[in-house]
């Protein structure tokens, strides 16, 4: 059961029919257990004779269900049905895939979307480029936290046990600049998380570098980082101040639609 106060829901004067009828849905579906009706009433701050109206709605919709020996009340299974049909649409990767392409006709880069699946960092989608160049990275290819500008991003946003334990594996030297030590690392994360970004040119293949930007969702979770990748010719190292603007743009385009918003 999740904890609450025990002091009465103040209802404000005039408040909407449907916001109390979605109020006493609220409070069904927070509680662990049947509610009985004078439970729901006293809680809402409200009369039985009034929450009753509003359950007979709700039961009516499929949206409440009442228990025949007890007669409490609770959510019904069409509200996982409504979960259930909604969920793909705060899914990282049809979510941020329009905002890729858009990053792609803007930059001219490629752009990829990583994930962590089973504690990896993996590419969970590419739109290529339009540039003399095209990259083999496709779905389901593995990067490395420590070398890879995606893998930055996770490093600089997780929490410290976390972090430490990725910095505490080895550290493949990918390149003759890949950053190996873990103290080095460690400062270009604080650096990362300060402005928002990361990149990692020549470390993982010889003149390429990437710049990416963390993407969260409405749990201010980080749940995803986007990219461009290019040569360096193309994403210089710092990379031009237009890339960094729209990276952190469709990174944060993407966060609203699955819900985050700025901490005020």
């Amino acid at each position: 059961m999740t904890e609450r106060s025990s002091a009465p829901v103040k209802m404000t004067a005039g408040t909407s029919t449907l916001d109390l009828a979605l109020r006493a849905l609220e409070f069904l579906v927070a509680e662990g257990s049947p509610q009985s009706l004078a439970s729901i009433a006293k809680t809402l701050n409200a009369s039985k004779a009034t929450i009753l109206r509003h359950l007979v709605t709700l039961s009516a919709h499929g949206l409440v269900s009442q228990d025949r020996d007890s007669g409490r009340y609770e959510p019904a299974v069409k509200l996982l049905v409504w979960g259930e049909a909604i969920r793909s649409r705060f899914d990282v990767v049809p979510a941020a895939r329009d905002s890729m392409v858009r990053l792609r006709d803007r930059t001219s880069q490629a752009v990829t979307l990583c994930g962590r699946i089973d504690g990896q960092l993996v590419v969970l989608e590419l739109i290529q480029g339009r540039t003399v160049i095209e990259f083999g990275t496709r779905a389901g290819t593995r990067l490395d936290f420590h070398a890879s500008a995606h893998g930055r991003v996770w490093l600089a946003f997780t929490d410290d046990a976390e972090r430490e334990r990725l910095l505490a594996e080895p550290l493949k030297p990918w390149t003759p600049h890949t950053i190996v030590d873990p103290d080095a690392l460690r400062a270009e994360l604080v650096e990362v998380r300060r402005r928002g970004w990361a990149s990692a040119p020549d470390e993982i293949i010889i003149s390429v570098n990437a710049l990416a930007a963390p993407i969260f969702d409405h749990r201010g979770r980080q749940v995803g980082s986007l990219a461009i990748v290019g040569a360096t010719q193309f994403i210089p190292s710092p990379p031009l101040e237009s890339q960094i603007h729209d990276v952190l743009a469709a990174a944060e385009e993407v966060s609203r639609s699955l819900g985050w918003r700025p901490t005020p």
